[in-house]
This record gives structure tokens, sequence and C-alpha cells, in this order.
């Protein structure tokens, strides 16, 4: 005898894909946010100190556009309205750290958020410098910002943006930095190769080093690193230094060519791993002595 048994079977039928809340994705999109963009913005990576393949500088934390990449049409200036001296207000510093950080750092426009990481920059930047300036920071003894200005209506002519990111005022008239250095009267930088001269007591008061020299692209090939190396100079000799230093990228021969022809001769180079251990291009130490003045 046979039993016949009817099965059934029940399959369900597929349902439909179900979606997450909105707010339950709100923690990664806040992540995500960065300057108003709701989704990831990356920034060029930056190097771990203050360092520059241009002929000119160094800037803490700086990331820089390969020497490659700088364009060769520069502007000609009026010699007789460009002004050399040291910074005399807050305002004149601001718009040098604007250069520095418009010059030193390699923005690929536009990028969602890229204004207001400027301006992250620049303030910090600035408060580092107001700071060494101030005679604040351990470690130097007197730091001097010192600037080459032009009136805004020559800088007009030129370049709107540059213009509108480093002017200032100076006696009721508007001015434009358009190149920038520090002088610094200390023992040694942070992260560089220290100068061996003068020896023993006092060096601290006779030796200084330039750092942070930068001119804006657009005026380059004009003599502005000459004209702020030479006032480097004068103010160094005042404050009574007789061995000034710098530091320079040993591929960049452009750099190497103004400081040498300002008088400086090489005297250290860096060892290989200490550049790759900074995780920059190896730099070479350049020295020149200063006449003292004596006051009879």
């Amino acid at each position: 005898m046979i039993l016949e048994m009817a099965i059934t079977i029940h399959i369900p039928s597929p349902s439909p894909p179900s979606f997450s809340a909105p707010h339950a994705s709100a923690n990664l999109r806040r992540k995500q946010i960065y300057g108003g963009a709701a989704f990831p913005v990356k920034f060029p990576r930056r190097r771990p100190a203050l360092r520059s393949l241009r002929p000119n500088c160094q800037l803490a934390d700086q990331r820089v556009t390969p020497p490659a990449a700088i364009t060769a049409k520069t502007s000609r200036i009026s010699r007789p309205l460009l002004s050399v001296s040291e910074t005399t207000s807050e305002a004149e510093l601001w718009a040098a750290v604007c250069l520095r950080v418009r010059t030193f750092y390699d923005f690929k426009e536009p990028t969602f958020g890229i204004e207001d990481h400027k301006k992250y920059l620049v303030e910090r930047e600035f408060e580092a410098l107001k700071e060494r300036v101030s005679g604040l920071r351990k470690g130097f003894r007197k730091v001097s910002c010192i600037n080459a200005t032009l009136p805004i209506s020559l800088v007009l002519n030129i370049s709107d943006e540059l213009s509108a990111s480093c002017k200032f005022s100076r006696n009721g008239a508007d001015r434009v930095v358009v190149g920038t250095l520090d002088l610094n009267q200390c023992l040694s930088l942070p992260d560089e190769m220290i100068g061996m001269k003068p020896k023993g007591i006092g060096a601290d008061f006779a030796r200084a080093y330039i750092s942070n020299v930068c001119v804006a692209e657009e005026l380059q090939r004009n003599g502005l690193g000459y004209e702020l190396i030479a006032d480097a100079k004068r103010v160094a000799q005042e404050w009574g230094i007789s061995d000034l230093y710098v530091h320079v990228a040993v591929d960049n021969e452009a750099a190497k060519k103004l400081y040498i022809k300002s008088g400086f001769t090489i005297e250290s180079d860096e060892p290989a791993w200490q550049a790759r251990f900074l995780d920059r291009p190896r730099r070479l130490l350049l020295w020149t002595a200063l006449p003292i003045p004596y006051e009879l």
C-alpha cells in the first residue's frame, strides 16, 4: 500500500531592500565634512619641517612647488617705488605671512574648503612669527621680519590676487608685501645644521641665520632677493653679528647663485641619512663674515 503525502513548501517572496534612516550615517558624514564640503577633501601632505625647493626659503611645516613648476614669466618693477625695511606693524607681519603661505604651499585650485585651510595656515604661522619677533620664543635672542613692499597701485597692474592677499597700510598708504625673509639671532635653527663660527663664549650673540626667504612669483628676477639679503646684512651688523648663515637645498641652483653672489660660501653639507630622516631634500649650510662696526 502506497501512501502519498502532499508536502507544501512555503517560499517567501523577496522583500525590498532596506535603507538606513538618514540620521544613521550622520557620524560618518560629519567626519567627511571639511570647510563645508560633504565629501572627503585631501590636501597635499605637508613636510615635517620648514623647507623650500625655491631660490628662497623655508617655512614651518611646508609643502612647496617643485622648481620645474615655476613660470618664467615675470613683471618688471619701478625701483624708486620699492621699499625694503623691517616690519613695523602686525598688519605688515600678517601680509608677509600671507605671501609665505601663498608662495611655499602648492594648492590645487579649485578645492572645496581650501580658503579655510589657507586661513588656518596663515593664522598658525602668524602667531609663531609674532612670538619670535616679540622675543618670547626660547632660543631666539632677536628676530626681525624684513619685507620688500610696493604701492598697491603698481601691483594691481600685475596681479589682483597678490594685491588682495598681501596688502597692508603704512602711513595711510596701501602697500603690498612682494618679498620677505627672517633674520634670526640664535645659536641654531630647529632641525637645521649648526654654524661653527664664531666659536667659544658669546657665539649666541654674534651668530645669526637667514630663513623664510621668498619673493612673489610674479615679481621674481627683479633682484628683490638681493635687496632682501643686503638689508638683512645691514640689520645683522647693527646687532653686532659677525657670522651670518643660510641653508639651501643642494639642487636649488637659483638659490645657491643668489647666496654665493651675495658673498656666502659653503661651510658644510648635510648627511644624506639626516635628509631622509627629516623627509626633505639634502641641504647645504652657507656662511659669510660681516664687518663689525666699532663705536669710538
